[in-house]
């Protein structure tokens, strides 16, 4: 009889007593859906085992997908750039993604980011969720459509919601926000520097709730 393959990433989280090493060491061999076939590897989340505050972008992208990293690439500069601005050290959080393989289509020599299925984003939850599990954030912040669709399903719109916060299990603060990715899109230095402030101003929300609420 042939084996039955699996349909999402629960078959190889590690058994027992978990740990983000563990996970991190496990997810590095996530069949769990088709993306692993043409990923460079996994890009597991990274940061403090005790963050107050988890950032949730998501998927890896090219840099990411090379290095093994989260959030190194461009995207990543730009992510750096907005928490300094916002008085966040960068190495208090723990950063990860909703999808944990790179999903790309190639364009000659370059690979070019392709947005993950809602499939693909579900077969991966169960890596997010054991994160959040063993973390327990204070907040959690959604970056991007597909981050907040893969919590709060496909009718959330980052439009409606940004910045407000948001009813979950996940933390006592769940907010969305855009992207950094977004404003590298922006079709204007204009543009992208009234982006950049709207993604700076959400994050001093997390960094106003941090600070009044010290352990």
């Amino acid at each position: 009889m042939a084996t039955r393959k699996p349909t999402d990433a629960e078959p190889f989280l590690p058994a027992g007593k978990r740990t983000l090493p563990k996970l991190r060491e496990a997810s590095a061999h996530c069949q769990g859906c088709d993306l692993y076939l043409h990923a460079t590897q996994t890009v597991f989340g990274e940061g403090s085992a005790t963050a107050r505050v988890v950032f949730v972008g998501e998927q890896p992208g090219d840099t990411e997908d090379r290095q093994g990293r989260p959030f190194v690439g461009p995207a990543g500069r730009v992510f750096d750039r907005a928490l300094d601005a916002a008085g966040i050290a960068r190495e208090a959080t723990y950063v990860t993604n909703a999808v944990k393989h790179f999903k790309f289509e190639e364009r000659g020599k370059a690979r070019l980011h392709k947005r993950p299925r809602a499939g693909e984003v579900k077969a991966c939850r169960p890596w997010l969720s054991a994160e959040l599990e063993l973390i327990r954030p204070e907040i959690v912040v959604l970056l991007g459509a597909t981050a907040a669709q893969a919590i709060f399903g496909p009718s959330f719109r980052i439009t409606r919601e940004r910045g407000q916060p948001l009813e979950s299990k996940l933390a006592p603060l769940v907010i969305a926000t855009a992207h950094p990715s977004s404003i590298l899109r922006a079709p204007d230095d204009e543009s992208r520097r009234a982006a950049f402030d709207a993604l700076v101003e959400d994050l001093r929300l997390v960094a106003e709730r941090l600070n009044t609420e010290k352990p």
